[in-house]
């Protein structure tokens, strides 16, 4: 049907444009993997619960997905590009410039028995802003497992690092050192002794979680560490739930504590576990003075010395105690002076009456006209002439 006169025919590039619209919307949408769930579409949630089944991340999870949530599987050991296609033995598949994952921003793995996680666990996700391994029973980290990462922001690995010591503590500081960008890490709940020191030296750090562990303070080193140059905000640190050793070596950090509180959201929280005289005691309470080193440290309990204020404090309070003490006991004998002058005077008469009679008996013995005549022998009365012998 030819179109009217004056009509205006439809244009050519409308119409395609219309026609590929209704193509893509056509097209099935990427499906969701096999034991997992999608929220929203496949690019905006993926959630994988499967208990034990799942060994290895899943293999068909759509190119576009932006979250990835693994919680309950047994996945043991991330090796190589573990969501990038590496295989169980560690051999990665060929794709497509080794990404397969590119627009994957979260990825939270809590709850999978990860024991082991190997160099370049991670790669093939180049826009990872967000990683979860909290709890999980870490027993070795590569010093590369965050390579790959230069979007990483957040990092959790709270409650994952508890049974590794020392030489995951160390693999964990290697490891830090690619995340420039960093902003959250999350230790707490770890048995740390100490903090890293590469996690302090993030030069983009904003918040730091400590608590839980077993940190008997932070050093001199670890206090300049915390300092940032250059405009760069200062991170927050929480160190709740911490055994403290309040001793000399804790003076630095007392001081920069109340310099910079606001800088320690839970700094009310910190108290004292050593040494036990100083036991629970708040530690932003104390005194420098009360900070002994260890040589005063084999004291008993309640022998803090007090010097300064305080000790003078301490007699102003001790003389008012005695003071009162010797107010009341005049004024109870002010009230009761009349019973006190009645019972002095019967007290008075008693004496003078026991020693009237102590007089008395001394002079009755002391008479010899009053003394008893003497007992005649046995034998004269033996030869007496009125006996009739």
């Amino acid at each position: 049907m030819a179109p009217r006169a004056g009509q205006p025919e439809p244009r050519g590039p409308l119409l395609q444009g219309l026609l590929l619209v209704a193509v893509a919307l056509s097209q099935p949408a990427a499906p969701c993997p096999f034991q997992c769930y999608c929220f929203g579409g496949p690019k905006l949630l993926l959630r994988c619960a499967s208990g034990a089944e799942l060994r290895q991340p899943p293999r068909d999870v759509p190119p576009d997905a932006r979250n990835l949530t693994i919680v309950g599987a047994n996945l043991t050991v991330l090796r190589a590009a573990a969501f990038a296609g590496g295989d169980a033995d560690g051999e990665e598949e060929a794709a497509e410039g080794g990404v397969r994952l590119p627009l994957l921003t979260a990825l939270r793995l809590t709850h999978n028995n990860i024991e082991v996680v190997e160099d370049g666990a991670f790669d093939g996700l180049p826009s990872l802003a967000a990683l979860d391994l909290s709890h999980n029973p870490l027993r070795a980290l590569g010093a590369g497992a965050f390579r790959g990462l230069p979007t990483l922001r957040s990092l959790q690995l709270n409650h994952a690092l508890a049974r590794g010591g020392p030489a995951l503590l160390a693999a964990l500081n290697a490891a830090l050192v690619p995340l420039e960008e960093l902003r959250l890490l999350g230790l707490a709940g770890n048995a740390l002794s100490h903090l890293p020191p590469n996690a302090l030296l993030r030069p983009r750090l904003e918040q730091l979680d400590a608590r839980l562990n077993s940190l008997a303070g932070l050093g001199p080193d670890d206090l300049r560490a915390l300092e940032r140059d250059g405009g760069l905000p200062a991170p927050r640190l929480l160190l709740a739930d911490n055994p403290l050793r309040c001793g000399c070596a804790a003076r630095p950090l007392l001081t920069w504590l109340r310099n910079a509180t606001e800088r320690v959201p839970d700094a009310r929280r910190l108290r004292c576990a050593h040494p036990p005289q100083l036991h629970n005691r708040p530690f932003l309470d104390l005194d420098e003075a009360w900070l002994h080193c260890a040589d005063s440290d084999a004291k008993g309990p309640g022998d803090v010395e007090l010097t300064g204020p305080e000790l003078e404090a301490s007699y102003v309070f001790f003389g008012l105690v005695l003071a009162l003490i010797g107010l009341i006991f005049l004024m109870v004998l002010y009230l009761n002076r009349r019973g006190i002058q009645r019972w002095m005077r019967n007290l008075r008469e008693a004496c003078r009456d026991q020693m009237e009679g102590y007089h008395y008996r001394y002079e009755q013995d002391a008479d010899p006209r009053r003394a008893p005549a003497p007992a005649a022998p046995a034998s004269s009365r033996a030869t007496s002439p009125s006996s009739g012998l």
